[in-house]
């Protein structure tokens, strides 16, 4: 907590004052493509900026693609010699997910890194497209399905140019505020005992399983691509919107501990370029450094289930 208010670096030579450029300068992202889904706001506005300002060709991924594209575009004013794409993807839809892979791959572009940041947070009780609770829809299915259509290209790209891969699944310290048996997979849908809070943190939680158990599957396969989990902090960004007044007083009250978007931006971007996490894999990291995450998200039973579960959910939604 004293190097969280105070802003103190850690092992790694950051800690929570860091800013993304800071922990990326004196990187050169040329030959690097990177995906990041929710890139048109907040963090991942951020992210997208520096990584392009790094010289990487950034893909912007996002719900409404003419806030991309606004998103591109002013990026594009700072920094002309940027590459940049839009392309529209809505999480909550697998339908809209599996479209947005097919013209990904039309692309015929190379996948370096692929960072899994967009979310919703606290939202009422409501099902997606496919009929699963909003939260894990967006969150955590939606975020699976597509790092699996992906796979392959990112596999063919870390062989081929013999650049390491790597993929990023923004997550939350909120993990640790989830149901009590951790993932409710029985009453994955259930309005009756729906809590935003626990929903949020659920989903939060499967992001860091997913994270781990893919790691140990590409470890396994001998893969060149490392798969890591990212607390960002506690940002002030639109993700807030669904907040209870209980939240905006703790807000008010936890200010010195909130970070600004050049600093939430900065763990994601350390994760993504930095040299010293090379080969790195199955960590969780919370202001530039890795830290232990919490009991559940450890479990690599329920990390193995919780990956069953979720293809299921897949292959579900595909035979409507």
């Amino acid at each position: 907590m004293f190097r969280l208010i105070t802003g103190i670096a850690g092992p790694s030579g950051f800690g929570s004052a860091s800013t993304a450029e800071q922990v990326t300068q004196g990187i050169d992202a040329t030959n690097l493509t990177v995906l990041i889904t929710g890139g048109a706001s907040g963090i991942g506005f951020e992210t997208a900026r520096v990584l392009a300002l790094r010289n990487a060709h950034v893909i912007i991924a996002a719900r409404n693609v003419e806030a991309a594209n606004e998103a591109k575009q002013l990026i594009l004013k700072d920094n002309k010699a940027a590459r940049l794409d839009a392309l529209k993807l809505d999480l909550a839809s697998l339908k809209s997910v599996k479209a947005f892979a097919n013209n990904f791959i039309a692309l015929n572009l190379p996948l370096n890194i692929l960072i899994n940041n967009a979310g919703v947070m606290f939202c009422p009780y409501q099902l997606s497209e496919d009929g699963i609770e909003m939260q894990f829809a967006t969150n955590h299915l939606g975020h699976f399905y597509l790092t699996n259509l992906l796979l392959n290209i990112m596999k063919e790209t870390a062989k081929s140019t013999g650049i390491e891969g790597r993929i990023i699944n923004m997550t939350s310290v909120a993990h640790l505020h989830t149901y009590d048996e951790g993932i409710k997979f029985d009453k994955i849908n259930e309005e009756t005992s729906y809590s935003d809070r626990k929903a949020y943190g659920q989903s939060k939680l499967a992001n860091i399983l997913h994270a781990n158990e893919l790691s140990r599957r590409l470890q396994a396969e001998g893969a060149n691509i490392t798969v890591n989990s990212v607390h960002p902090g506690l940002i002030t960004t639109n993700l807030y919107r669904h907040s209870s007044l209980f939240i905006k007083i703790l807000k008010f009250l936890t200010y010195i501990l909130w970070k600004n978007v050049h600093q939430g931006a900065a763990t994601t971007c350390y994760v993504a370029l930095h040299p010293a996490l090379k080969g790195v894999s199955g960590k969780y990291f919370l202001d530039c450094n890795e830290y232990e995450s919490g009991t559940f998200a450890r479990d690599e039973i329920l990390a193995k289930r919780l990956w069953d579960f979720t293809n299921k959910l897949v292959d579900a939604a595909q035979n409507i």
